[in-house]
């Protein structure tokens, strides 16, 4: 069995203004990175295919969908909000994105592979039930994630979500689902500003304080979420793997390394190999320092490869 990378080139199309962090290049970044470890060619390789414009209905009202569809621009940009903007080719990348994530939830439910990573951008997490913001159309893993339960008959499952901004979008997205627990670590106050309370059993918030460093963040994983995830035992794990908390990364300052990526990992997987059959999808979030975004990323596809 293998890991699965799921990607396509139209992903690099997607353009939200020149010299945005949320560039093309950073597809680039990760594949290069991934070769230059000698990873690449050990993956499994799908190309993530185009939704069809009901699949976001799982977490986005019909409304929200013909709104997104009917903006894509024919020429140009056209801005969504102060910071998120479609060009032509916004909505087939974006179309791609929720895609990939539906694809490697099949690809693992069948048992064809161990876990996936979908290299994928726009990225998910912002996008709300019927907003799209920080740079996100869709609601990429919380569409996963419903696909899971609702076309796949699971009857539990978690997101989790690393990302130095709280997952919003995927909170807002899911909220109320007794499926699905969703467990966010972020730097706080930071964007995109509040958080719901924690609610056992559906909602795991854990703010951080710019500059924590590797110690507080390992220990706010362990004390925080890794006991929600063992006691509602979750029988699939979706990851949003932002990798902006990255010292490195010029949009935060939660001053992580390489070396949490992988070790955060890891102990998901510990708990997807107790309770979910180690079954596993990521997909990509943030991560803006390019140099810093493939070799943490090639971190987390390492780790589950299960590779040193």
């Amino acid at each position: 069995m293998a890991t699965a990378l799921i990607t396509h080139s139209d992903c690099e199309l997607h353009e939200i203004s020149p010299g945005h962090p949320e560039c093309p290049q950073r597809i680039g970044a990760v594949l290069d990175q991934l070769k230059k470890e000698d990873v690449y060619d050990y993956l499994q390789h799908f190309e993530a295919p185009v939704a069809e414009h009901d699949a976001p209905l799982l977490v986005h009202p019909d409304s929200y969908v013909q709104q997104i569809v009917q903006s894509s621009p024919s020429t140009g940009s056209v801005q969504l909000d102060a910071d998120t903007a479609m060009n032509p080719h916004s909505l087939q990348a974006a179309l791609r994105g929720v895609g990939a994530g539906m694809l490697a939830t099949d690809k693992v439910i069948a048992g064809e592979v161990d876990n996936a990573f979908c290299l994928v951008r726009p990225p998910g997490h912002h996008a709300e039930t019927a907003q799209a913001m920080g740079f996100c159309f869709f609601g990429n893993i919380a569409i996963a994630a419903r696909h899971a339960v609702v076309n796949k008959g699971l009857e539990r499952v978690a997101i989790v979500d690393f990302d130095v901004h709280h997952g919003n979008g995927t909170e807002d997205l899911v909220d109320g689902d007794k499926s699905i627990l969703f467990c966010s670590s972020f730097q706080h106050p930071f964007y995109p500003g509040g958080y719901r309370p924690s609610v056992a059993g559906q909602r795991v918030n854990v703010p951080l304080a710019a500059g924590i460093g590797s110690d507080a963040f390992r220990d706010a994983i362990n004390k925080e979420w890794l006991p929600a995830l063992n006691s509602f035992k979750p029988q699939m794990l979706f990851i949003s793997a932002g990798f902006d908390a990255h010292a490195d990364d010029p949009l935060a300052s939660l001053d992580l390394a390489d070396n949490d990526f992988s070790w955060i990992t890891e102990q998901l997987m510990t708990v997807a190999d107790k309770h979910s059959d180690g079954r596993i999808v990521s997909m990509l979030e943030g991560g803006y320092s390019l140099p810093a975004l493939g070799r943490s990323a090639t971190a987390h596809i390492r780790a589950l490869m299960r590779l040193s």
